[in-house]
C-alpha cells in the first residue's frame, strides 16, 4: 500500500496512544515498591485504564459528533497529554489512578473514529489493510517506546517515563495538526442509529469475541515483567529486550492479520486464536529458560495481534450503516478484555497458583474465542443456506 498521509497521522496517534497504554506493563514492579503496593495491585492500574477506555469510547464518540475529525482527533489527544502529566506529577496510588482514568478517555473515540477515517480513504477491498496500517503505530509503539519507558523507569524511576509521554502527546498533536486534512463530521444517521446499531445480534456478537480474543493476550501480557524476572530469572535488559521482541510480533502479526482479513476474516480468527493457544500452553514450560521463552514470546506476540484488524473489521461491516458508536465501542471492547485478562492474571497470582498458571488461563480465554468463531461461522453458514 502506498503511502497515505492520513493513515500516517493516524498511526503516529497510535504510537502514542500505544505507549501510554503498554509501558506500565513493564513498570509494574517499580510502580509497586514505590508506592507500597502489590503487584497485583499495581496491576490494577492497568484495569482501570482499560475501563476508562471501555466507558470514555462511547461518552467521547456520541459527544463529538458534529466536530471535524481533525479537530476531534487532536483534541483527544490533548486529553492523552493532560492525563499523562498528570500521572507524571501522581505522588500515591490513588492519584496515579485517577490519572489513567483521564488519558484513558480519549483512546476508543481516536481509534474508533480513526478506523472508519481510515477505512474511507482507500479502495473497498484494502479496508483492513487501511485499518492495519492505522494500529502500525500501535505495534511500533511496543518495539521502541514501549521498551524505552521501561528502560528509563528502570534508571530514573517510573515518573520520568510518563513526563517522556507527556513530550510525546504534544510531538503527536502537532503532527497531527499538520498532516491531517481538513475532514468534515460525517453526516450519518444520528446518535440515536449509532445506538440502535449496538443492539444487533452481530454487532453484539463480534464485540463479545472482541473482549474475550483481547482478554487471551493480556491475562498474560500484564505480568510478562514479573513471570520473566521471577521464572525466566531475567535481568532488567533482559526483559527490556523481550518487550521489543513482542513488539515485532506484535507488528508482523498486525501486518498479515491486515491481509489476511481482507481475503477471509473468519480464516484468520481461526488459524490466530490456534496459534494463540499452541504458544501459551507452550509457554507454561518455556518460561524457565530465556532462548525458548524468546521464541514463545515473539510467536504470541504474532498470533495476539493478527486478531486485531479482523475483529475492527467484524465489528465495522456488521455495523456499516452506522458505524461510529460501535467502532468506538469495539475498541472499549478490547480494553475490556485487558482489564478482564489484568484482573484474571492477578487472581491466579493471589491464589497462589504460580506464574506459569497465569499462561494456562490465557489459552484458556484463547480457546473460547475459537470456539466463539466456530459456532458463529457455522450459523452464519446455516443462515445462509435457509435463506438459499
Amino acid at each position: 500500500m502506498r503511502i497515505n498521509p492520513p493513515l500516517v497521522a493516524l498511526a503516529v496517534g497510535a504510537f502514542g496512544i500505544g505507549v501510554t497504554e503498554f509501558a506500565p506493563m513493564g513498570m509494574l514492579p517499580g510502580i509497586a515498591a514505590d508506592l507500597g503496593v502489590s503487584i497485583p495491585a499495581a496491576g490494577l492500574l492497568v484495569s482501570a485504564y482499560a475501563l476508562g477506555v471501555l466507558l470514555g469510547a462511547p461518552l467521547m464518540t456520541l459527544t463529538t459528533g458534529k466536530i471535524p475529525r481533525r479537530y476531534l482527533l487532536i483534541g483527544l489527544m490533548a486529553i492523552f497529554t493532560l492525563g499523562n502529566l498528570m500521572s507524571a506529577l501522581a505522588t500515591d496510588y490513588s492519584s496515579l489512578m485517577v490519572a489513567r482514568v483521564i488519558t484513558s478517555l480519549n483512546h476508543g473515540a481516536f481509534f474508533g473514529v480513526g478506523s472508519v477515517v481510515a477505512a474511507s480513504v482507500v479502495a473497498p477491498e484494502k479496508r483492513a489493510g487501511a485499518v492495519a496500517a492505522m494500529f502500525m503505530g500501535l505495534t511500533l509503539a511496543t518495539i521502541g517506546g514501549v521498551p524505552l519507558a521501561a528502560w528509563f523507569g528502570e534508571l530514573f524511576g517510573w515518573r520520568t517515563a510518563f513526563w517522556g509521554i507527556t513530550g510525546l502527546g504534544v510531538l503527536t498533536m502537532i503532527a497531527l495538526w499538520f498532516a491531517l486534512p481538513n475532514l468534515k463530521a460525517e453526516q450519518g444517521a444520528g446518535a440515536l442509529a449509532e445506538i440502535r446499531v449496538l443492539g444487533r445480534g452481530p454487532v453484539l456478537a463480534a464485540l463479545a469475541l472482541t473482549v474475550v480474543g483481547s482478554s487471551a493476550m493480556f491475562t498474560v501480557f500484564t505480568y510478562i515483567a514479573p513471570i520473566l524476572s521471577s521464572e525466566t530469572h531475567a535481568s532488567a535488559a533482559f526483559i527490556t529486550a523481550m518487550l521489543v521482541l513482542f513488539g515485532i510480533g506484535l507488528t508482523l502479526g498486525n501486518m498479515w492479520g491486515g491481509k489476511a482479513a481482507d481475503r477471509s476474516i473468519d480464516r484468520t480468527l481461526i488459524v490466530s486464536l490456534s496459534a494463540l493457544i499452541v504458544v501459551l500452553l507452550a509457554f507454561t514450560v518455556l518460561m524457565r529458560w530465556p532462548l525458548p521463552a524468546a521464541v514463545a514470546i515473539l510467536i504470541w506476540g504474532i498470533a495476539s495481534f493478527a486478531l486485531v484488524p479482523p475483529l475492527q473489521m467484524r465489528v465495522m461491516e456488521a455495523a456499516k450503516d452506522a458505524p461510529n458508536l460501535a467502532s468506538a465501542v469495539n475498541i472499549g471492547a478490547f480494553n475490556f478484555g485487558n482489564a478482564i485478562g489484568a484482573a484474571l492474571g492477578g487472581a491466579v497470582i493471589n491464589a497462589g497458583l504460580g506464574y506459569p498458571a497465569i499462561s494456562l488461563a490465557g489459552a484458556a480465554m484463547a480457546g473460547l474465542g475459537l470456539l466463539m468463531v466456530l459456532t458463529f461461522a457455522w450459523r452464519s453458514r446455516a443462515n445462509a443456506a435457509a435463506l438459499a
